[in-house]
């Protein structure tokens, strides 16, 4: 079932015109997973690689999580969900917003058969607004403060890339708080020997 499901997500067409550069699905699921990251949308290094988190991005997320390449990319442990599974182009500020096709036709027949995920990232405001819905908080700093009311099924994270390194600088908490937090609860997801 799963496999099959990956198949058609992987062929999907469905916002083909409106994808710059045309849709390449990117997405990782194993129903053995027990980790799912969920993001927003492939960038554009992701979108030429096929390969979820292939860029500067993954590499501080994989920092956080404190897994190895090789870790974060066994899917039958690690599953990657993109809110939208296709790169949206580049606008004013960086990338588009995620599309929002993908959510309505693929995540709730993914998620079902993903049935040992025990612990979800979401991975940027997008993420969180989609699946926290009102519970939320106003802004994403204030989601991500409030990171242990969301436990024990979800962990909020700022979106990892270069371009919020000034909120990395604002906010030491996050690195001094929540990532030993993360990297502790990540390693119990995995059944990994904590050092």
């Amino acid at each position: 079932m799963l496999e099959e499901l990956l198949t058609q997500i992987r062929a999907c067409q469905i916002c083909a015109t409106s994808l710059p550069h045309g849709p390449r699905p990117i997405v990782r699921a194993s129903d053995s997973a027990r980790l799912l990251v969920i993001g927003q949308a492939p960038g554009a290094k992701v979108h030429a690689s096929g390969i979820p988190w292939d860029d500067q991005s993954g590499k501080r997320l994989r920092q956080w999580l404190g897994l190895s390449p090789d870790e974060f990319y066994n899917e039958s442990q690690v599953a990657n969900m993109p809110l939208g599974f296709c790169y949206p182009g580049t606008g004013t500020s960086g990338d588009l917003p995620p599309r929002p096709e993908c959510a309505i036709h693929w995540h709730q027949q993914l998620l079902q058969l993903l049935h040992n995920i025990q612990f979800t990232l979401l991975v940027g405001n997008y993420a969180q607004r989609a699946f926290l819905g009102n519970r939320a908080k106003g802004n994403l700093t204030e989601t991500v403060q409030a990171w242990r009311d969301y436990l024990p099924t979800y962990l909020p994270l700022p979106h990892p890339s270069p371009r919020n390194i000034a909120w990395f600088k604002r906010h030491p908490w996050f690195e001094l708080e929540v990532v030993p937090a993360l990297q502790e609860m990540v390693a119990i997801t995995l059944g990994k020997d904590s050092h």
